[in-house]
């Protein structure tokens, strides 16, 4: 029989809404073991981090109540104790990851300090020795140059490495439980394979408890022993990982796992939750004839865009009197594409994807070859015509709350692009517009007069589709725009842009670290690599029978469920 670490009994907290409380976490129950990883599933919204930050009491007691229940750890009820009593736990008994390192790290500090900081204020190591486990902590992360990575601020370091110095950080002092709260959703592929198995093997080594937290059931089933599936503040199933993947109970837990893209079928369009809950998921399969009778159609135009050639470098210099070095970006990198076409681009952070979309977009200028729109070199253009050019090549952003401006409504928001490019007569014609847009892309008139704020992830990601479309564009650059959405508001979007390609002919560049996504979507796959194009085919031939090494690891680090 398995010891119990942590007992959560019939816990309910409130939130405070205006003058009144909501309840958000209803009467939940779980354990978890000495030496297990337990996975807690759910949309946003679900409560699966409510419930795990109130393990460390980091929720603000002015907004947040325990009205019933326990948290029992160490023989302690957790909800009882005061400040002072959790900081004897926090950091110590129990360690945390947060989901976005950039902005839980601090940005003036060397990463180094930041874990010196974690024990300096837990252990009574004098400065040396601090050092040096710091140092020992950064090597056992695997961290490629740990004493480099001492010294650098988090702005000089990748995505992946940050997370590493948060794990580091969250593992200083030896906690018996790990909290790690969606710690790879930012993450390419390769590297959040990278994370779970670093985790999985300080675990074994440690033998501590994690709690691994994600909207991922695919990513749950290479990590986690049990897993407990939240929604809607309550717990719906629980059970071991492979009972839940392979024979879901609940239907909750069923659109879960049908609502991501299949790498072994494509169906015309995607189940969202709320379909397989009311049992109204559409089975139409694109088959490949299909694809093929789709493709003989758009390859037979002449392509919308030819990049040839195309290359971009970046002059870095590391101090004042330093010599400047050159750093290429993008390599050489040729391909057309064709109206009516997705183009799926993908690869690594650093690869240089986003680099090239941004090219393409004239955000930044090109150093050599060429980009021709409609057979015109548009890397040269005067201010009007860039200007001109933009009405025609749009992107939808990854972020949409950052990309839309707080201080205006969202009718204003969409209104605006239409009036610096001058489209339609008067302001009551953009109106008339904009709620037709708000309608196409799922959203009701009264939309029109909200803020960014008082919607969804989801529902904000629509407002910054429908802005996007609001100027006709021919061709979009969807730069990882559904990579920080929920499973099943993910398969909303995608439906969406499926459905607005095939109706106004919109061609789009797929640019995205989700693998299972980007052949989903898209008709032909570029795959770049340090700059430089690896593979280009058809995308459903790359996914069955990858030629390079680089692919064939990419392919292999998709999260397959069990």
């Amino acid at each position: 029989m398995s010891e119990i670490l942590l007992k959560t009994d019939s816990l309910t907290i409130n939130v405070k809404k205006e003058s009144d409380y909501k309840t958000i976490i209803n009467n939940i129950s779980y354990h978890i073991n000495k030496n297990e990883i337990v996975g807690i599933v759910g949309e946003s919204g679900s409560g699966k981090s409510v419930s795990s930050l109130a393990i460390l009491g980091l929720l603000p007691k002015s907004v947040f109540k325990f009205t019933s229940g326990s948290i029992v750890f160490d023989n302690k009820d957790l909800t009882t104790l005061n400040n002072k009593q959790l900081q004897t736990i926090r950091g110590i008994k129990i360690g945390m990851i947060f989901q976005e390192p950039m902005s839980s790290l601090n940005p003036s500090m060397t990463c180094g300090k930041q874990v010196e900081e974690v024990l300096f204020q837990h252990t009574n190591l004098s400065k040396k020795q601090v050092k040096a486990e710091t140092l020992a902590l950064l090597n056992k992360v695997k961290l490629p140059n740990p004493e480099r990575v001492y010294k650098a601020y988090p702005h000089e370091i990748s995505g992946g490495q940050k997370q590493r110095v948060m794990i580091a950080m969250a593992i200083a002092c030896k906690p018996q439980l790990l909290i790690a709260d969606e710690p790879t959703t930012a993450l390419d592929v390769t590297v959040q394979k990278e994370i779970i198995s670093l985790l999985k093997e300080l675990q074994t080594e440690t033998k501590m408890s994690i709690i691994f937290i994600t909207h991922d059931l695919s990513l749950i089933s290479e990590i986690a022993d049990r897993v407990l599936v939240m929604y809607k503040g309550q717990i719906v199933e629980q059970n071991t990982a492979n009972s839940i993947f392979n024979n879901p109970k609940d239907n909750y837990t069923k659109a879960l796992i049908k609502s991501r893209p299949s790498l072994d079928v494509r169906l015309k369009t995607l189940p969202t939750i709320a379909d397989v809950l009311k049992n109204e998921v559409s089975e139409v399969v694109v088959t490949s004839n299909m694809r093929q009778i789709q493709h003989k159609k758009i390859y037979a135009k002449p392509p919308l865009l030819e990049v040839k050639n195309l290359e971009k470098e970046y002059i870095s210099k590391s101090g004042f009197f330093a010599k400047a070095e050159t750093f290429t970006a993008v390599n050489n990198v040729s391909f057309n594409l064709y109206e009516g076409e997705t183009l799926g681009l993908v690869g690594e952070s650093g690869c240089g994807k986003s680099t090239l979309g941004n090219a393409i977009l004239l955000l930044d200028k090109a150093t050599k070859g060429q980009i021709l729109y409609k057979g015109k070199d548009i890397t040269n253009l005067t201010k009007a015509e860039t200007i001109a050019i933009r009405k025609d090549i749009q992107i939808i952003f990854q972020d949409p709350y950052a990309s839309l401006n707080p201080r205006l409504t969202v009718g204003n928001a969409i209104m605006e692009p239409m009036k610096v490019h001058k489209l339609y007569a008067s302001d009551t014609e953009r109106k008339d517009k904009t709620l037709e847009l708000l309608n196409r892309v799922g959203l009701d008139a009264t939309a029109f007069n909200r803020y960014p704020h008082e919607f969804s992830g989801g529902q904000r990601q629509r407002v910054g589709i429908a802005r996007t479309i609001a100027l006709q564009p021919k061709l979009i650059v969807c730069d990882e725009s559904v990579s920080a959405l929920d499973i099943s508001v993910q398969a909303q979007v995608l439906n969406l842009l499926n459905e607005l390609k095939e109706k106004f002919g919109f061609t789009y560049i797929f640019i995205s670290h989700d693998l299972a996504v980007v052949k989903y979507m898209s008709d032909q796959l570029l795959v770049m690599n340090k700059g430089e194009i690896e593979e280009l085919a058809d995308a459903d031939i790359i996914y069955n029978t990858p030629q390079k090494a680089y692919t064939k690891k990419l392919i292999a680090a998709i999260p397959k469920g069990l």
